[in-house]
């Protein structure tokens, strides 16, 4: 069997498709995508689960459990991002890039590379929710509906962006 890593897709092809899938969610369901509300299903869940009268008395997640079936994890986007991990996976394997690396630059540490990527999915998450959604569900989903706050939800997460990589370059070039 040959390993050797196959050529990404073309990222307008990807994008279109992206789009695609994007257009698709709003016919089928009538809204778009976004991961963080699978996150945040998932923890209402296991709080539901470790301290299960902590959640029939606080309003938060009280208003998850009172419908009377008391499955946040019946969301439509819990299954989207089991199969965006499952589908991630699957196309890693076929195009030979799974396995597990730690990419970094020269002068970051294994160690500081998975410390940085945790600050920053915690930070995202953390910004995620402040903002009423991820970059796929208040960015695309909003652009998608041109508006305005998505718009400028894709600017301040780009710009943001570009900003902190100014001050962590440093750590990738040789």
């Amino acid at each position: 069997m040959d390993n050797t890593p196959k050529p990404y897709m073309n990222a307008y092809l990807a994008g279109f498709l992206l789009g695609m899938v994007l257009l698709a969610s709003f016919f089928i369901t009538g809204r778009g995508l976004g991961a963080s509300g699978a996150a945040k299903s998932v923890v209402i869940e296991t709080v539901g689960h470790v301290a299960p009268e902590y959640a029939k008395e606080h309003p938060f997640y009280a208003a998850f459990f009172a419908n009377g079936d008391g499955r946040p994890m019946k969301n439509w986007l819990v299954y989207l991002v089991a199969g965006l991990l499952g589908g991630a996976f699957f196309s890693g394997f076929v195009s030979g890039r799974a396995g597990f690396a730690i990419d970094k630059g020269p002068r970051v540490s294994s160690a500081g590379r998975l410390i940085f990527a945790t600050l920053g999915g915690i930070l995202f998450g953390i910004g995620s929710q402040f903002g009423r959604g991820c970059t796929s569900g208040a960015a695309l989903s909003g652009m998608a509906v041109l508006s305005t706050a998505g718009f400028l939800t894709m600017i301040f997460i780009f710009g943001t962006g570009y900003v902190i990589a100014y001050f962590f370059r440093k750590l990738w070039i040789h």
